[in-house]
């Protein structure tokens, strides 16, 4: 497939400086691009390489200047980068048929053009609406329902009356609605507490590889509009996530915690539970988090403190050793001074 630049400009609401009618026939990174793709800049310390690359054209902000390609000048560059890689690596065609090998429960409504592979279990009750693919080896437990134009990739189990919305992404080695970590103690034993909610994931979520989201002890645990998580996660029972928040790996969620919309929850991150973090926080890589957090406040390091402090501390903390021992040699030298004043008082 080969594209004229002008086109690809159209496609991304861009604007061509120089030659538009180059044809483009795919996208690569700026050290690995060659003659006849396209590369982006999506960052100002990459500029230099604008000169040396092979590429045959560049996207880039419209403030950037490079004489030497044509351009495709993008207010969000790296978005524009993102349609463009769709054009040339367009989402793989579905056959639109079940596989006489998956075993469908009763009751179980289908919609148009779904696609079911091999091996899939669908339970009773289960709703599945047009367009929606499930991969191999998958599980969907009774009374579940599936919207329009949902993928389901392999090894991925769906208990019992979950909901997930439309156009929903879930990646493989995922378990929605596993029972929520409840236990009643009971002397030196735990008593199972029984965990008769659900999950609903609304639509234009992606759900990453090896998540694991508990259903609610009572109610939904709920995953809003457009909430994209990353691989091994982890949300417990009864959270609520806001539209558009970004969960990076290894972020665990604590019970009945509520996040936000547009909240950026870095890696490895840790939550307490019942807590709240309000609209578009930012928190960083690794925090633990042990309390609320007003709405669009940055936090960092454990416990969670305001950013800036954290880099003061963090900066502290390699002299640590240092101030140790200038302490040290300070408290020998109070106690010289305290023997001196001792003699002198005799």
């Amino acid at each position: 497939m080969e594209k004229p630049l002008s086109e690809l400009a159209r496609i991304v609401g861009g604007e061509v400086s120089g030659d538009g009618s180059i044809l483009i026939r795919g996208v690569a990174g700026i050290d690995e691009a060659v003659e006849g793709e396209i590369t982006f800049i999506a960052n100002p310390k990459y500029l230099k390489k604008s000169e040396t690359t092979r590429a045959s054209a560049i996207i880039c902000a419209p403030d950037v200047s490079v004489l030497s390609k044509p351009l495709i000048k993008a207010a969000n560059p790296y978005l524009a980068y993102a349609k463009i890689v769709g054009v040339f690596h367009p989402a793989q065609t579905e056959p639109g048929t079940i596989d006489e090998k998956a075993v469908i429960g009763t009751g179980v409504r289908i919609g148009k053009n779904v696609t079911v592979y091999p091996f899939v279990y669908i339970g009773d009750g289960c709703v599945i609406e047009d367009g929606v693919t499930i991969y191999p080896h998958c599980f969907l437990g009774n009374d579940v329902s599936i919207g329009e134009g949902t993928r389901i990739y392999p090894n991925v189990t769906i208990r019992e009356r979950c909901r997930i919305g439309r156009r929903v992404i879930i990646h493989p080695g995922t378990v929605i609605g596993s029972d929520g970590f409840g236990f009643a103690k009971d002397r030196a034993s735990y008593y199972k507490i029984p965990q008769v909610g659900m999950v609903q994931i609304d639509d234009d979520v992606e759900i990453g590889a090896g998540n694991t989201i508990d259903r609610a002890a009572m109610g939904k645990t709920w995953i809003q509009r457009g909430v994209k998580t990353d691989n091994q996660v982890h949300i417990a029972h009864n959270v609520i996530i806001g539209e558009d928040t970004i969960v990076v790996a290894q972020v665990g969620i604590s019970g009945s915690t509520r996040i936000g919309k547009r909240v950026t929850l870095a890696g490895q991150a840790g939550i307490v539970g019942h807590i709240s973090i309000g609209d578009d926080a930012i928190v960083g890589a690794k925090t633990g988090v042990t309390g609320n957090i007003e709405a669009g406040k940055v936090v960092s390091g454990y416990p969670h403190m305001p950013h800036r402090d954290w880099l003061k501390s963090s900066r502290t903390i390699p002299k640590i050793p240092e101030m140790r021992m200038t302490i040290k040699k300070l408290e020998g030298r109070v106690q010289e001074l305290e023997n001196i004043i001792h003699e002198l008082k005799k």
